[in-house]
């Protein structure tokens, strides 16, 4: 018997009878003799629905309000499914964040979560076999005594958070597709489920645009050493043995992991925006006059390379931001300009940036080189370049997205076979 957490994202739970499929789902593994948690997100489009609705009654609206109206998702989700399961004859009770208690810091909407007390749930477990259905992406801010979310994707750390706090054997993590894929298979029909991922390798893979699990859920199963096993909701749960491994992706230590390849995926972001400060007189502080107001406007900076001139006089400064943040990076730069001093001031839209990554990097060499050559023999020019340990990241035209991420899949040999 072990015990598990069960996290079913928007789409699991969009509507009766997938919640009543979900159901079947955790009574599999409540007859199987484990002991279950699960969280659940809101249904699909709810958080939208409710989020809009602030914006609605007011685009200056209170935070703390903000969050106490978008956390209600969660709640009617995890009532939702614990008459499901009562249905089924199975003993279960809701929970919201702040009844566990899941304590947070107080950053209304993008709070992070401090400490768990996983005692109660615990207990209920062993003196009543019960299952605890918890709302995710919530908690409680002790300093204030208002309930607080963990922004967009939250759920997947609450259940990561859940599973350590009651020392679970793994965090199942239940989505619309069936495990993690060597890059989207709608862009590369040939990519292919990987059985096993490391941390690291999903860490990167979540930060550089791949969208099967929040980033801040990786760090915390990464740091806790909680396997997170990704699958899908949608199979059928009468023919799954809980006995056995069903389809999906174990996210563990790079020691679990049997023989690991160069490179383990790719994944691509086309919500970039390139901006370039040129002409910049070249001297101590010049990167800080930049990049502090932008940190101060809460923009997150990406990719940064410099050009020194001939002369070495001066300097231009390229780096990227989200798209969502072009605007006001622009305004940011603009306002500081007497500050920089920099002659002109250019920026992009129609950029995306591919992501190869790969553990297996740290031991072999000329892995960028062999991209570099193969995206020139198809005519696609690199803006950029950044690398790191296990990661290089280039900047490339919009327009040739597609034919990058194949070009790459093909190269490093995440083909199917």
């Amino acid at each position: 018997m072990s015990r598990l957490v069960m996290k079913f994202g928007g789409t699991s739970v969009a509507n009766l009878d997938r919640i009543r499929n979900v159901a079947r789902h955790v009574k599999r593994e409540v007859d199987a003799g484990h002991d279950v948690a699960v969280v659940v997100s809101a249904m699909a489009g709810k958080t939208n629905e409710l989020v809009a609705w602030c914006r609605d009654a007011s685009s200056m609206h209170d935070a703390r309000e903000y969050d106490a109206v978008v956390a209600s998702g969660e709640q009617i989700t995890s009532g939702l499914l614990a008459i499901a399961l009562q249905a089924l004859g199975i003993q279960a009770r809701s929970w919201q964040g702040w009844q566990i208690p899941i304590r947070t810091s107080d950053a209304h909407a993008s709070a992070r979560i401090l400490e768990i007390d996983g005692s109660e749930l615990i207990s209920r477990f062993t003196e009543r076999k019960e299952v605890a259905v918890i709302a995710g992406f919530q908690g409680i801010s002790p300093q204030t005594g208002r309930i607080t979310t963990l922004g967009r994707g939250g759920s997947d750390t609450s259940a990561v958070a859940i599973a350590a706090a009651i020392r679970a054997d793994r965090c199942d993590i239940y989505t619309d597709v069936d495990g993690v894929y060597t890059t989207d298979p709608r862009v590369v029909s040939k990519a292919r489920r990987l059985d096993r991922i490391a941390f690291e390798d999903m860490l990167e893979l979540a930060s550089q645009g791949a969208k099967v699990l929040q980033v801040r859920s990786v760090e915390l199963g990464m740091t806790q050493n909680m396997p997170i096993f990704v699958r899908s909701s949608f199979d059928a749960p009468e023919e799954i043995d809980p006995h056995g491994t069903p389809p999906g992706t174990l996210i563990c230590g790079e020691e679990d992991i049997m023989e690991s390849h160069v490179v383990t995926g790719i994944a691509f972001s086309k919500d970039e925006a390139q901006i370039s400060v040129r002409q910049i007189e070249d001297k101590p502080g010049v990167a800080a006059s930049i990049f502090v107001p932008l940190a101060d406007a809460n923009i997150n900076v990406d990719m940064i390379v410099q050009n020194v001139s001939e002369d070495g006089k001066t300097t231009d400064l390229t780096f990227t931001v989200p798209a969502s943040d072009h605007a006001r990076a622009k305004e940011t730069i603009t306002r500081a300009k007497d500050m920089i001093g920099y002659a002109r001031l250019d920026s992009a839209t129609d950029v995306a940036k591919i992501s190869v990554i790969g553990s297996g990097m740290r031991s072999h060499a000329g892995v960028a080189a062999q991209a570099f050559k193969a995206l020139s023999d198809k005519g696609i020019n690199i803006r950029a370049i950044t690398t790191s340990e296990i990661k290089f990241s280039l900047l490339i035209d919009t327009a040739y997205t597609e034919l990058a991420v194949r070009t790459l899949h093909t190269l490093y040999g995440l083909d199917q076979t």
